[in-house]
């Protein structure tokens, strides 16, 4: 099976690598090619030295199958042709952009964070046209691959990309399976074991049920605060809140119920998490280019510091604390895109949340709206499973999102101002129309080009 990941020189595709060449099951729908695709030969480089070294660190002492073959290319139909899987992990305009759309939403007190608010937005308007170019490619070249798509805002660039692949086109995040992971770890439950019931957007998501054994144990775990406080999501929105909510958030609505204190904290710390990552990542690209041979220790000591400090601004609104240890293992999507492509190669069935076409799964959302919700996953795809209602107060705050989703898009592939205005002015977290056009007359990309 080949396997072709776009965005190939980027900094975490090493953990995809990890888990395919650890992948111990069955030899059916095992990747056998790792493709990489990257603009840029240097990086491309850079994480081959990486995936050398891990290769033969994961076979030493171990009776496992052959790793996949590594190939790179910055050819983008040469990486398409054949493919099976295609993972698509593109960032358009690179960490410069991420941090300039970050400095612009907080220059007018706004939230700057790269999915959320109004730098999701940029970001969105950014990456759609190039997210669609892709689509377009894969149809002419390799019409049968599945798409599996992790470019933020994920949401909106798997719905921008299914117009032109339908179903073929599957988006993953690895923030609701770690939550729903941690959730059931602080009941004592193994969480392979549980069921949950979570129903959003991406970066926008409840978990409203864990079942063990039968029995939804979600009550149990809000009524103690000590064990609600002991995993990431507990200590970030306090046992008080979860407990009005009756339900656990995904870590991004952080930025929805406590804008003022993230905003604030946003603004008072010393860089933005883009600036902080580009530094951070030019730093090990540079390593990696003059001493190849220690890039896999470069990387690895670079991925510990990412994780450590992953959304370290909304940690100190909240008083302060330090991920555990659990937390820092990194990943999580990777493993997600494995069992998807386990699932859909080898035909076994399995429960994923995923990012998918809404059909009539979530009421309230049309059929082709891209939701996040539990589907269930064979050699057909993903099929959503039913939510049943949703408290108004979720759908109506995923109503808004997608409605600032879909204006990004239509701004982004007819190139209309005026819907990127509508995008930006809409967006719960962008308190004014002002604020909005002065943002987008600082960060407009060039692609939109007219009025209408």
């Amino acid at each position: 099976m080949r396997l072709t990941l776009l965005g190939g020189g980027g900094f975490r595709v090493p953990l995809v690598h990890r888990a395919l060449v650890t992948d111990d099951g069955d030899a059916t729908g095992r990747c056998t090619e790792l493709v990489l695709y990257d603009t840029e030969r240097a990086r491309l480089d850079a994480i081959s030295s990486v995936l050398a070294e891990q290769a033969a660190a994961a076979l030493a002492g171990n009776d496992r199958p052959a790793p996949p073959a590594v190939r790179t290319t910055t050819d983008l139909d040469d990486a398409l042709r054949d493919a099976d899987f295609v993972f698509s992990a593109i960032r358009v305009g690179g960490l410069e952009g991420r941090a300039r759309d970050e400095r612009a939403a907080l220059g007018e007190g706004v939230l700057g964070q790269e999915t959320v608010g109004a730098g999701g937005v940029l970001y969105g308007l950014r990456t759609v046209p190039e997210a669609v170019r892709i689509a377009e490619r894969v149809a002419a070249v390799a019409p049968d691959a599945w798409v599996i798509n992790f470019t933020n805002p994920a949401g909106m660039v798997t719905e921008a990309m299914q117009r032109v692949l339908g179903d073929r086109v599957i988006g993953i995040c690895d923030s609701p399976v770690g939550l729903c992971r941690r959730a059931a770890r602080a009941l004592g439950a193994d969480p392979d074991r549980a069921g949950y019931d979570y129903v959003g957007l991406n970066h926008l998501g409840w978990l409203r049920r864990v079942t063990v054994d039968g029995r939804d144990r979600l009550p149990e775990l809000l009524a103690d605060a000590t064990a609600l406080e002991s995993f990431e999501e507990g200590r970030l929105f306090g046992a008080d809140w979860l407990r009005t909510l009756g339900a656990l958030p995904n870590e991004y609505l952080h930025y929805y119920y406590f804008n003022r204190e993230a905003v604030a904290a946003l603004r008072q710390a010393p860089a933005t998490r883009g600036e902080y990552l580009r530094e951070q990542q030019a730093a090990f690209y540079a390593e990696a280019a003059a001493r190849p041979e220690h890039a896999f220790a470069a990387w690895e000591r670079t991925r510990q510091e990412r994780e450590a400090t992953y959304m370290a601004e909304s940690r100190e609104s909240t008083g302060g604390w330090q991920r555990a240890e659990s937390d820092l293992e990194g990943g999580g999507y990777d493993r997600v895109a494995l069992a998807l492509m386990r699932a859909i190669a080898r035909n076994e069935r399995t429960t994923l949340i995923l990012n998918v076409r809404n059909r009539t799964a979530v009421p309230g959302l049309d059929a082709d709206a891209v939701v996040e919700v539990p589907c269930l996953v064979d050699a057909t795809g993903a099929t959503p499973l039913a939510t049943g209602p949703v408290a108004p107060d979720q759908l109506g705050l995923m109503l808004s999102l997608k409605a600032v989703e879909r204006a990004a898009i239509e701004a982004a592939t007819s190139g209309s101002r005026s819907a990127a205005l509508r995008a930006m002015a809409l967006h719960p977290l962008v308190d004014s129309v002002n604020t909005a056009e002065r943002v987008l007359a600082d960060r407009l990309p060039s692609n939109l080009s007219h009025r209408g």
